[in-house]
C-alpha cells in the first residue's frame, strides 16, 4: 500500500510538473506570437506611405480626416455653452464686418492686425507640429523677412518703412528726414522685427501641446497601450542602458533630454526650449508622461522660445546680412574651384536688385536684375518643394495613426471575443 501510494504521488508531481512546463511553454509561444504580431504590424503601419502604396494610404488618411472631424463635432457638441459662445462671437463679428458706419476704419485695422497675429502665429504652429516633420518656416518665411529688414536698413539707412505696403513690401521712405546717414545698430533691427519674431515663437510653443496633452491623457487613463511610441522608446532605451549596451550619440540625447527634463523641471525645460534642439518633442512627450504642472511646462516653453531662443535666432540673421559680410560672402564665392565665377553673377545680380527694389522710383530694373532672379526662382523652387513635403509626411502620419487605431480596435474586440470562449 505504501508503495502504491508512493508511486501515485510521484506520478501526480510530474504530471503536475509536466502541466506548468506544458504552461510555461505555452505562455512562452504566446508570447512570442505577439511579438511577431507587433513587429508585423509596425512594418505594415511604416510601410504606409505614399510612395509605396499610395491609394491606400489616402484611403487611410481621408478615414482618419473623417474620423477626427467628428470626434471634434460630438465633443463641441456635446459642450453646448462653448457652442453657443463661438456661435454669438462669430455673428457679432459678421454683423459689425457688413454693417456699414464709422466703425469700419477700426474694422479694417483689426483686419490687418489680426492677419498679422494669425499669419505668425500659424507659421509657428506649422514649425513644430507633427513631431519632427513640422515646416521649417524659420528658414522659408522669419528668417528671410528678417534679412530683408536688415538689408533694407543698410540700404536706406532708416527703418521709418512707409506702412503700408510694410509689412507686405519694404520700401525706402521717400521724405528725406526720415532717411539718416547713420545705419540702424543691431539692436533697432531687432526692435523692428520683435513683434512677429515673437509670434512666430509663440507659435512655436503652442505647437509643442499635442504631444504634451497626448502623453499627459495617457498616463492619466492607466493604459499602458496608449502610451505615445517615443515613451515606450525611451524606456527601451533605459533597459539598454542598464545592460551596458552601447548607445548612438541621438540616443544619448534622447535619454539626456529625458534626465533634464525630470530632474531640473522648469528650468530644464526653458534651457531645452532656448536652444535650438531637435529633440525638444521629446521633452514635451516627457513632460506629459511625468504629469508635468501645464504652466510650468507651457511657461517655461514660451519663455525659451519666444524670447531667448527668438533673439538668438535674430542675432545671428541680422549679423549674417550685414552689408560687409554680404560683400566679402559674394567676393569668397570666387575661390570655389570651376564655379566660383559663375556663382558670383547670379548672387551679385539678386542683392542689386533687392537694393533697386527698395526705392519707388525705379520704375525699370537693370538688366543684371534679371540674372537675380534666377537666384530667387530656385529659393521658391526650394519653398515648394518643403511645403509638398510637408503635406505628404502630414498624409502619411494621418493614414498610420488610422490603421494603428483600427489595428488596435480590432485587437481588442479580438481578445474580448476569446475571453468570452473561454469563460463559456
Amino acid at each position: 500500500m505504501k508503495k502504491s501510494s508512493t508511486s501515485n504521488s510521484n506520478i501526480n508531481k510530474t504530471a503536475t510538473r509536466n502541466g506548468s512546463s506544458n504552461g510555461s511553454n505555452n505562455n512562452k509561444s504566446a508570447v512570442l506570437s505577439m511579438k511577431s504580431e507587433n513587429k508585423k504590424l509596425a512594418k505594415e503601419i511604416k510601410s504606409l506611405v505614399l510612395w509605396k502604396s499610395p491609394l491606400k494610404t489616402l484611403k487611410y488618411a481621408s478615414l482618419e480626416v473623417l474620423f477626427l472631424i467628428k470626434t471634434n463635432v460630438d465633443r463641441l457638441l456635446h459642450q453646448r455653452a462653448l457652442l453657443l459662445a463661438i456661435i454669438g462671437l462669430l455673428s457679432t463679428v459678421l454683423v459689425l464686418i457688413y454693417t456699414p458706419g464709422q466703425h469700419q476704419q477700426l474694422i479694417d485695422v483689426f483686419k490687418s492686425k489680426g492677419f498679422f497675429i494669425c499669419y505668425w502665429l500659424g507659421l509657428g504652429i506649422l514649425s513644430s507640429v507633427g513631431l519632427g516633420t513640422g515646416l521649417h518656416t524659420f528658414i522659408l518665411y522669419l528668417g528671410p523677412h528678417i534679412a530683408s529688414v536688415t538689408l533694407a536698413a543698410y540700404e536706406c539707412g532708416s527703418l521709418n518703412f512707409p506702412e503700408p505696403p510694410y509689412p507686405n513690401e519694404i520700401l525706402c521712405p521717400e521724405d528725406k528726414d526720415n532717411v539718416g546717414h547713420i545705419v540702424p545698430s543691431l539692436w533697432s533691427i531687432m526692435a523692428k522685427v520683435r513683434f512677429e519674431a515673437f509670434l512666430w515663437g509663440a507659435g512655436t510653443a503652442l505647437g509643442e501641446l499635442p504631444p504634451y496633452f497626448m502623453a499627459k491623457a495617457a498616463r492619466l487613463s492607466g493604459n499602458t497601450t496608449e502610451e505615445p511610441e517615443n515613451i515606450l522608446e525611451l524606456e527601451k532605451l533605459q533597459k539598454r542602458k542598464q545592460k551596458g549596451e552601447k548607445l548612438n550619440l541621438f540616443d544619448k540625447g534622447k535619454l539626456m533630454m529625458e534626465d533634464i527634463v525630470e530632474r531640473v523641471g522648469f528650468f530644464g525645460i526653458l534651457l531645452c526650449a532656448s536652444i535650438p534642439n531637435p529633440l525638444f518633442d521629446l521633452a514635451g512627450i516627457t513632460c506629459g508622461h511625468f504629469l508635468v504642472p501645464f504652466w510650468k511646462f507651457f511657461g517655461a516653453t514660451l519663455i525659451g522660445k519666444a524670447i531667448i531662443k527668438m533673439h538668438i535666432q535674430k542675432i545671428f540673421v541680422i549679423i549674417s546680412f550685414n552689408e560687409n559680410l554680404v560683400d566679402k560672402f559674394i567676393d569668397l564665392l570666387a575661390f570655389i574651384p570651376f564655379i566660383g565665377v559663375r556663382l558670383q553673377t547670379p548672387f551679385k545680380a539678386f542683392f542689386e536688385g533687392q537694393k533697386q527694389r527698395l526705392h519707388r522710383n525705379t520704375q525699370k530694373l537693370s538688366p543684371s536684375s534679371s540674372k537675380g532672379n534666377l537666384l530667387a526662382s530656385v529659393f521658391e523652387y526650394f519653398v515648394f518643394a518643403m511645403i509638398c513635403y510637408f503635406i505628404i509626411s502630414i498624409v502619411n502620419t494621418f493614414a498610420q495613426s488610422c490603421c494603428k487605431r483600427m489595428r488596435k480596435q480590432h485587437g481588442s474586440t479580438s481578445s474580448d471575443v476569446g475571453s468570452a470562449k473561454k469563460l463559456s
